[in-house]
């Protein structure tokens, strides 16, 4: 008796054992959000677990430089994440030749690609096959701190041309006010001048037809006027002192607590400065506005004054992922879960539909912005994959600080092109 009661209690707890093992773990890696955003995470989470009883869904949370380092090691090993946080371009498509990602098309509920712009789909589609999904879209826009710009008497209305600009970043140097706050630490916050002045100078094309090796590729005209535009602003020495010394977090809560005018960076940061900021609160939405990039007044190619830059930034399955990590990534699209993320102001969702749940005026601005736009150009540092968009993140760094021509930059993004 004892004998059958002893076997008894061991088949009972390897059953009870193997049920722990039979729960399906999904891992998802994300660069590190605000706190609203981490309770939005946790709370679909907890919705999609309660959905499925055998299935437990963990984020683990890296912050931006360190997640742009560690996630190609990661993919390589038996660590890696089976859903990860991606801006796409070249970047995700690298990373599916190599056969760190999972092909998700077939996996996916037909009213995913109903509910989608098929442009967004796009940027996480390799050779025809879908590799992850979008989440939001986003743009690069100047912030503005009307407190500033109203004591120096600059009318935002009239910032139209980069040389409108210049001129507003001369009346605030005047007005002994810090024109400019930028996080050049981490370079790529600079490399949105660069970009942005070559889509203004190119023409929306601009970056395709470089990279199909067109007119020159990278050292065309228009990228060699885009550094010529960025070194007039150099010349003012409009940002912060010690600027390259500054990381993007840091500069995010400076312009916060109102260190400077202007700040050059993405819609997401709307609810992120604020954090940043000294006092946890940062500037009011009556001291914000907006400020789209300028056009330039004699650009090499007509045609670029209506391109936006910024990201379809989503998510990509890896390859050794369960079927219900794909599951997990249809349900955090779903139409509801993207109408509460605009609703707590987080991102500008994807979904068709769902736009008319952005209360925030800056969120409402920028998706019409995107929708207005003759292309939307994804961040050059991840559209020309990792080692070429390093390169550019590089050069915007060295022509902020004036140590090369912008013919050496356009020239060194060029070979970095031909090399890759």
């Amino acid at each position: 008796m004892r004998h059958s009661i002893a076997i008894t209690a061991l088949l009972g707890a390897t059953a009870i054992a193997s049920g722990a093992l039979a729960e399906t773990q999904i891992n998802v890696l994300r660069v590190a959000p605000n706190e609203e955003q981490k309770a939005y995470y946790e709370a679909i989470a907890k919705a999609f677990e309660a959905e499925h009883e055998d299935v437990n869904v963990t984020f683990e949370y890296i912050a931006n430089e360190a997640y742009k380092s560690k996630l190609p090691t990661l993919l390589q090993s038996d660590a890696r994440p089976d859903i990860f946080y991606s801006w796409g371009g070249e970047t995700l498509v690298d990373q599916a030749k190599a056969g760190f990602l999972q092909p998700i098309g077939d996996m996916l509920p037909d009213s995913i690609a109903e509910t989608i712009p098929q442009a967004a789909m796009n940027a996480y589609s390799v050779d025809g096959s879908l590799y992850g999904l979008p989440l939001y879209a986003t743009e690069v826009v100047f912030w503005t701190n009307t407190d500033l710009t109203d004591k120096a008497g600059i009318d935002l209305d009239a910032i139209k041309t980069w040389d409108d600009f210049l001129s507003a970043v001369k009346t605030l140097k005047e007005a002994n006010i810090t024109p400019i706050i930028v996080g050049g630490q981490d370079k790529w916050p600079l490399h949105f001048y660069w970009s942005y002045l070559a889509l203004r100078e190119g023409g929306k094309d601009i970056i395709s037809q470089a990279m199909a090796g067109e007119d020159g590729g990278f050292e065309n005209a228009a990228f060699v006027a885009a550094g010529e535009d960025f070194k007039q602003l150099v010349d003012l020495d409009p940002f912060q002192p010690g600027f390259m010394g500054t990381t993007y977090e840091t500069s995010s809560g400076m312009f916060a607590d109102g260190a400077g005018a202007f700040y050059l960076m993405g819609d997401w940061d709307y609810l992120p400065m604020r954090g940043r900021s000294t006092s946890g609160k940062g500037l009011s939405d009556d001291q914000l506005a907006i400020v789209n990039f300028p056009a330039v007044s004699s650009p090499v190619v007509e045609g670029g004054d209506a391109a936006t830059l910024g990201g379809i930034n989503g998510w990509a399955v890896t390859h050794s992922a369960e079927p219900e990590a794909v599951d997990f990534l249809a349900f955090m699209l779903s139409a509801e879960n993207q109408r509460k993320g605009a609703q707590q102001q987080l991102f500008i969702p994807i979904v068709k539909g769902t736009e008319d749940a952005l209360d925030n005026p800056f969120y409402a601005r920028v998706s019409k912005d995107i929708a207005n736009s003759s292309h939307h150009q994804i961040f050059l540092d991840q559209f020309l994959g990792a080692s070429v968009g390093a390169t550019v993140n590089d050069i915007s760094a060295d022509l902020a600080q004036g140590v090369i021509s912008p013919e050496e930059a356009a020239a060194m993004v060029q070979e970095a092109w031909s090399f890759r």
